[in-house]
């Protein structure tokens, strides 16, 4: 496969869509018991090709990130919803039957980082994947969210509006089951679409590089510090301030998590940089701050004293950011580490040169972080080529990636 791209312009306009209203069959009735799920599969196993998959879950309502509601379409199978938590069992041991008949195919997904982690915990992991947004993205494509692509290349209109709903409601609204459908109605043509474009731009490997280290990747270890990650907290000065954002923070993450509710609806991050700035002593105190004058705040208003209290007599500040063999942020590295940052500014200009030349987003050609430890750890070497591939193999670099950028990097650093 040469390098030199041509192909679909990723400028073309999009055609004008047909709308897509309803699923082509109807919304499927949702499985929710053991012997639906098991039906469910047998159809599923007794279809042909890839499987659709895609899943919603309660974001923003809920503290886990489970899927509450799946959904699979195959040829000669049709669409299956399925309801992994409505039955009361385990859901991994309810999808057995499931995750055996899609044990054998490829997955098509649309953002598929978003799903597989929620889909693992059932126990649903695709023995391939082609994911159709990050194709979209390895294509030029400029909008690639779901209606976009499919209005693009499918020349049909999706029915939208329901993606950001808290999906463990129910029962489940009609409306809402009929988008759910609609979201894998069309992702077979779509991937079938999509894959002509790759095709013609000569990138077709280039995805198939990306779908597999997608579907083996496992996101790194949560930090410990996610307090600090607190909306405003660079408001607050001082070790007693931020030793109260840590309490509060960690009461409020304690009762989200037992009552499985997303921490912001208990508590808003904005309360909690109030309370640390102001510093209420009492209920009545904290009461008569508008922020927390709703029922919930005022539910929970003596443990929020407490956590006051507690960062008050805490004898020790709290611990700083988590060391880590990383590089600082890139705005301090002028001061820090001139050479660096000049490093970072040549290497930042060669990767979007040739981003712009195979018609890639930069941050798909190159991970901006491994580019960053490049820069910053760069000790220099008589055969610079060489150094940088090794780092960006060690880094996780595709080689279809170290292919295209090392020459461009190894000059960057060179100048």
């Amino acid at each position: 496969m040469s390098d030199t791209v041509d192909g679909t312009d990723a400028s073309a306009e999009e055609p004008t869509a047909t709308p897509l209203r309803a699923p082509r069959g109807g919304v499927p009735p949702v499985s929710v018991t053991a012997d639906e799920i098991a039906r469910a599969a047998d159809r599923l196993a007794a279809g042909r090709g890839p499987f659709a998959v895609d899943a919603e879950r309660a974001s923003g309502f809920r503290y886990s990130n489970r899927a509450y509601l799946i959904q699979i379409r195959r040829a000669d199978a049709g669409t299956v919803l399925i309801d992994p938590v409505g039955d009361g069992t385990d859901p991994a041991a309810l999808l057995e039957p499931v995750a055996e008949a899609l044990s054998d195919g490829e997955w098509i997904l649309h953002s598929a980082d978003q799903d597989l982690p929620c889909l693992a915990e059932v126990g649903l992991r695709p023995p391939a994947l082609y994911d159709t947004e990050l194709a979209g993205r390895l294509a030029g494509f400029d909008r690639v969210n779901l209606a976009a692509m499919v209005q693009r290349l499918l020349g049909l209109g999706l029915a939208k509006g329901h993606g950001a709903a808290d999906w463990s409601k129910r029962p489940l609204p009609a409306e809402w089951l009929n988008y759910a459908a609609l979201d894998v109605e069309v992702l077979i043509e779509l991937r079938n679409a999509i894959a002509d474009v790759l095709v013609e731009q000569g990138k077709t490997d280039w995805a198939a590089e990306e779908f597999d280290h997608l579907r083996k990747f496992e996101a790194p270890p949560t930090r410990r510090d996610r307090w600090r990650r607190t909306s405003g907290i660079h408001k607050v000065r001082g070790d007693r301030g931020l030793a109260a954002v840590r309490e509060l923070w960690l009461v409020r993450d304690r009762l989200a998590q037992r009552r499985d509710i997303a921490p912001g609806r208990i508590l808003p991050d904005r309360a909690i940089i109030d309370a640390a700035l102001t510093d209420p002593r009492t209920v009545a105190e904290l009461l008569e701050r508008p922020i927390f004058g709703g029922p919930k705040q005022r539910r929970y208003a003596e443990l929020w004293v407490a956590a006051l209290a507690s960062a008050r007599e805490s004898p020790a500040p709290p611990p700083g950011p988590e060391s880590n063999s990383g590089p600082p942020p890139a705005v301090r590295w002028a001061k820090r580490k001139p050479e660096a940052a000049a490093r970072l500014e040549a290497a930042r200009a060669a990767i979007s040169a040739v981003a712009e030349q195979v018609d890639v987003p930069a941050e798909n050609l190159l991970s901006p972080e491994l580019v960053r430890r490049l820069c910053w750890d760069w000790a220099g070497s008589a055969d610079t080529a060489a150094a940088v591939e090794d780092v960006l193999r060690a880094g996780g670099a595709r080689s279809w990636q170290r292919r295209l950028v090392v020459p461009a990097l190894a000059t960057a650093l060179d100048s």
